[in-house]
Formats: C-alpha cells, sequence, structure tokens
C-alpha cells in the first residue's frame, strides 16, 4: 500500500480506526501544538485529551507515516468491504476523495453515473418491510430500480432502491411530506449505524449503475 491510499483511508474512514489507534492520533496532533505551552498539555492530558500511556506511544515509534501506513494495512486486512476506494473508472487510479467524479490524473469525468442527490434526515425499520432512509431530495428525481450510494454516510455500499414512500411529518406547527427510500440490502449493523447517524448534511449521490 502506498502512502497516498494509507492517507485516503485514514482520512476518509476513520470511523473503523480503534480507540488507542484514535487516542495515538490525538497524541500526534497535539504534541506539536502543545510541545511549547506545558501548562496546556498538562490540561490536555488531566482531561484525557491525550493520552501518555506508554502503549498509546508505541504505535507512533516508527513516526507518524509508518503508523499511518500500518492503520490502514490494518482496516484493509480485517474489515476492506467497509473501505470504499473510489477509483478512475478510466486510469483506476485513486480519486483525490470517495466523493469526487473526476479524476485527477486522466482528467475522467464521471458525474455522469449521478441522477439524483437525496438528504438523508432520519430513518426507520418497519417490521416486514424495507428499510427506510427518510429525507428530501435535492437534485434530480428518483426512480425505484436506481441505487443510494451510501460512501458519504461512511458504509461502502450501494443498496438497490426496492421501495419509495412518503411520510407525513409535523413540528412546531409545520407538516410536511418526507420521502423514504425503502431497501433490503442493508445488515442490522449498517442499519443501526445509519440510524445513529440521524441526519447528515451533505445529501448522498443516487445512481442509475453500480
Amino acid at each position: 500500500m502506498n502512502k497516498e491510499t494509507a492517507n485516503y483511508i485514514r482520512n476518509y474512514f476513520s470511523n473503523l480506526m480503534t480507540d488507542d489507534e484514535k487516542l495515538a492520533l490525538k497524541y500526534h496532533m497535539y504534541t506539536y501544538k502543545t510541545e511549547s505551552n506545558p501548562k496546556m498539555r498538562k490540561m490536555m492530558v488531566d482531561k484525557g485529551w491525550i493520552s501518555e500511556q506508554p502503549n498509546i506511544k508505541e504505535f507512533l515509534k516508527d513516526g507518524y507515516e509508518e503508523f499511518e501506513l500500518n492503520v490502514a494495512k490494518r482496516i484493509m486486512n480485517e474489515v476492506p468491504e467497509k473501505v470504499f476506494l473510489n477509483n478512475c473508472p478510466k486510469c483506476n487510479k485513486l480519486a483525490r476523495t470517495p466523493f469526487a467524479r473526476q479524476c485527477r490524473y486522466c482528467g475522467n469525468n464521471w458525474h455522469s453515473l449521478t441522477v439524483a442527490q437525496f438528504k438523508l434526515e432520519n430513518s426507520v425499520q418497519i417490521t416486514g418491510r424495507p428499510f427506510f432512509l427518510l429525507g428530501q431530495i435535492t437534485k434530480g428525481e428518483i426512480k425505484q430500480g436506481q441505487f443510494m450510494d451510501l460512501t458519504i454516510l461512511g458504509i461502502n455500499k450501494k443498496p438497490k432502491i426496492e421501495a419509495i414512500e412518503f411520510a407525513l411529518k409535523r413540528q412546531d406547527g409545520r407538516v410536511w411530506e418526507d420521502i423514504g427510500l425503502g431497501t433490503n440490502e442493508l445488515t442490522e449493523e449498517e442499519k443501526e449505524f445509519i440510524k445513529n447517524k440521524g441526519s447528515f448534511r451533505i445529501p448522498f449521490d443516487i445512481i442509475n449503475e453500480r
């Protein structure tokens, strides 16, 4: 694995880091910020923002780049299905971000694959029914049989839209309809992850093929 891929994984899939790896990353970040301010450093240690435990420092014994590489390798060895490597369809090189639709190397553009965008507000599971992602269409037109690109939510999956329904919402005297996109292609763990996320400010893409 090269440095570019390791950095991409650490930047965009940091939710897959272990608690100790996250503490080691904080230790690295705050070491530079507080090395000339012992008082601030002590305050951060006392509050638990920085851990100076030997096992946490051990992660960084060979330097930050090696730490980042080791983290990325572990993630790809243990949960590769949760990482979306956004490779260019033409040259197969890694895009700058999971959400990019233009290659920085060959210039290939694949924006045309996206037919609509959907902003998640909530989600619900009804017994005997599909799992519904509730929200609003922010762009384009959504049809049954298209696919939801959930990469931006932190799930490397593009489940099929098997049902489209409307849910009446009331709050503070206002009444409106949310659109529900139903699918049966998510695991229980993935459903729980989306439920816990609640609303998400950045719309995700709706695509015609996966």
